[in-house]
């Protein structure tokens, strides 16, 4: 197979932390791999590296191969793609791109990509904004390209179908998997548990030769404090006694002797790292901000247009008490839009006079403030700091990231932040747009579980297929100007 990057020593350290610490990587035409990790590890770092936009020092980069980049929304220049057809084929076809929604952004990043003629492509969080039909789109187009691929995505199901090997970034290490994200999954699943049994193992072990040696020792100690009273007892006595006092030294001495071998035992069994604890919070709900109304937001006749394009054409729609409602539909369908017109009241749009609102804008990480992270969680929220600190470490934040300011937190830190905060707030009926875009997987898995157990409404906006599977109780789809319901199993 052939060779198309080969790198040594890839060392970088930001901030007094070791970033990449990797010895070898390769990388070989038609290899397919999903690039994983937690926000902050440095896996966008690692992609600029490998294309020569990063030069560690120390570091070894042969490319041997042209390589196309699909660098994360903000960052990308747009320019006009070479393959009309396929920019038609993806609906971006003439479209002005001042006046883009960030789908279609993602759409002609997308189309400029594939008419490259290179040898592969690397792409950071290509599925952000795109809606299901763009996303399928995307993946057989992937699936039928020749080059080789290393993809960074918080979209399991997209990586499912897309690779055929996980890189796992994780302190400052690659450790490679074969199979898509799911097989992954199973790997690590598997080494927890076998990690668990080895430490439960060490443990055990452990504590049974430390019980040990106390125990000889304090036989030890009985030994000599016999062996002092019978020397008081015989001191004046001659017979016997240097016969006595050997063979009482004796027995001491091979007392002491077992309890060292069992410490170098002890010293032997290394130190067996626990597993990760998995963090859990019970969410609660104030009497004060409790609801009654059986479906706390309504919509009824709802029309909306803007210029000669309908959104929304006698609509209405349903959200039931305590639901957690996806709601879907194509890029420029109106999401967004019926997010906006709830939080404005609307003609039509009838909201709960108890209801507290929480909202989750798809561009909250754009949103940076000099303030302390617990400063901020804690404004408009009664959770006690050991509950927030427990949502704030299965959302992946250290003890250390919680002493931060937010100036200095990543784009993906932010919006983890922001997502912990809202969950946390005094709301009883949360609107969230895109909540996963820009999260790293394990947050995207973190923030389904927080979702889940969430006693209050819940209406999102997602195209992730595995986050409708895991948390929707209903589906909503935007469809020809109208809001339609359908089964968890008509949608996924």
């Amino acid at each position: 197979m052939e060779l198309l990057i080969k790198a040594q020593d890839i060392r970088l350290e930001y901030t007094g932390r070791d970033v990449l610490d990797i010895d070898g990587l390769e990388l070989y035409a038609y290899d397919r791999v999903g690039l994983v990790g937690g926000n902050g590890a440095g896996k966008s770092t690692l992609l600029k590296v490998l294309l020569g936009e990063i030069t560690p020092s120390g570091s070894q980069v042969s490319r041997l191969g042209q390589f196309t980049y699909l660098p994360q929304l903000e960052e990308a220049v747009l320019q006009e793609a070479k393959d009309h057809a396929l920019t038609g084929r993806l609906g971006v076809d003439r479209l002005e791109v001042r006046t883009m929604s960030g789908g279609e952004e993602t759409r002609l990043k997308i189309a400029q990509a594939l008419s490259e003629q290179v040898h592969g492509i690397f792409a950071d969080e290509p599925t952000c904004h795109l809606d299901r039909e763009g996303t399928d789109f995307l993946i057989s187009q992937l699936k039928y390209y020749s080059g080789a691929l290393l993809i960074i995505s918080h979209d399991r199901y997209f990586l499912d179908e897309v690779v055929d090997k996980i890189w796992e970034l994780k302190n400052g290490k690659i450790t490679e998997y074969w199979g898509g994200y799911s097989d992954y999954l199973r790997q690590k699943e598997e080494e927890r548990r076998q990690q668990a049994a080895q430490y439960e193992k060490f443990i055990t072990e452990r504590d049974r030769l430390e019980r040990a040696v106390e125990t000889k020792r304090k036989q030890a100690r009985k030994v000599d404090q016999k062996a002092k009273g019978a020397a008081k007892k015989n001191s004046s006595e001659s017979g016997g006694r240097l016969a006595h006092q050997k063979s009482t030294g004796s027995k001491q001495k091979k007392l002491y002797n077992a309890a060292q071998n069992m410490e170098h035992r002890i010293a032997a069994l290394g130190d067996v790292q626990a597993p990760e604890i998995l963090h859990t919070i019970r969410f609660r709900q104030s009497k004060a901000l409790a609801l009654h109304n059986p479906y706390p937001i309504t919509g009824t006749e709802i029309s909306k247009r803007f210029d000669e394009r309908v959104l929304f054409d006698n609509a209405a729609f349903q959200i039931p008490l305590g639901a957690k409602v996806a709601l879907t539909g194509r890029n420029g369908a109106g999401k967004t839009t019926l997010f906006q017109m709830i939080l404005n009241r609307e003609n039509g749009i009838s909201v709960s006079p108890k209801a507290e609102i929480g909202y989750f804008a798809q561009n909250g990480y754009k949103d940076h403030r000099n303030q302390g992270v617990m400063d901020f969680v804690q404004e408009d929220c009664d959770y006690q700091v050991s509950e927030i600190r427990s949502v704030l470490a299965s959302m992946g934040f250290s003890p250390s990231d919680i002493r931060k300011e937010l100036s200095v937190l990543s784009g993906g830190e932010i919006i983890k932040l922001q997502l912990a905060k809202i969950l946390l707030g005094r709301y009883n009926i949360l609107l969230m747009d895109e909540p996963g875009n820009f999260l790293d997987l394990p947050g995207v898995e973190a923030l389904e579980t927080l979702m889940k157990n969430y006693t209050g409404t819940i209406f999102f906006i997602t195209h992730d297929k595995r986050f409708v599977e895991n948390v929707a109780d209903r589906v909503f789809e935007i469809r020809g100007g109208k809001i339609v319901e359908f089964s968890l199993s008509e949608k996924v």
